[in-house]
């Protein structure tokens, strides 16, 4: 783990970071970028699963968001691990990424890469960032214009005890 001093140039990489992910994001939302396989039911019934199947047992769900081109997951992983985080993170992405492209791959008649090889990863660090992460993964498909209410998309997820 690599520390450092909060000045001006860490202030200034982490404003252009956060530029990059939300103009990143608006091209995702739009559905302009990259195929959009999980539109198809069946194909985001099998992520749905998979992310479910893994809850309780490699970490908790607290929330996701299944869009046409992308996932929003939230997960916790159990207390006292977040000093292996990417260590275990990894295994635990490549193992849903591994399966849900296999079962994907099937359904589409295809084969080769499913998902990009890189996800984008954030680490929440209290009570309150927790919260706005979660609110911004839920209203997702309401940002990208498929649903007036993000109770209505049909592939989201909050735990019941968060809502």
């Amino acid at each position: 783990m690599k520390l450092g001093l909060v000045g001006q140039d860490n202030i200034l990489s982490y404003k252009i970071h956060k530029q990059f992910f939300a103009k990143y994001d608006q091209l995702l939302n739009k559905g302009t970028h990259g195929p959009t396989w999980l539109k198809n039911d069946s194909i985001a019934k099998i992520v749905a699963d998979t992310i479910h199947y893994w809850d309780g047992k490699r970490y908790t769900l607290l929330c996701y968001c299944i869009m046409p081109n992308h996932v929003h997951l939230v997960i916790e992983n159990p207390v006292g691990q977040l000093d292996k985080l990417s260590y275990t993170l990894s295994p635990i992405l490549h193992s849903i990424k591994r399966y849900t492209a296999r079962e994907a791959n099937k359904i589409l008649q295809r084969s080769g890469a499913f998902w990009q090889h890189e996800s984008y990863d954030h680490v929440v660090r209290d009570g309150k960032e927790l919260e706005r992460v979660i609110w911004y993964v839920l209203n997702n498909p309401v940002k990208a214009g498929l649903a007036t209410d993000w109770q209505k998309w049909k592939w989201s997820f909050v735990r019941h005890d968060i809502y």
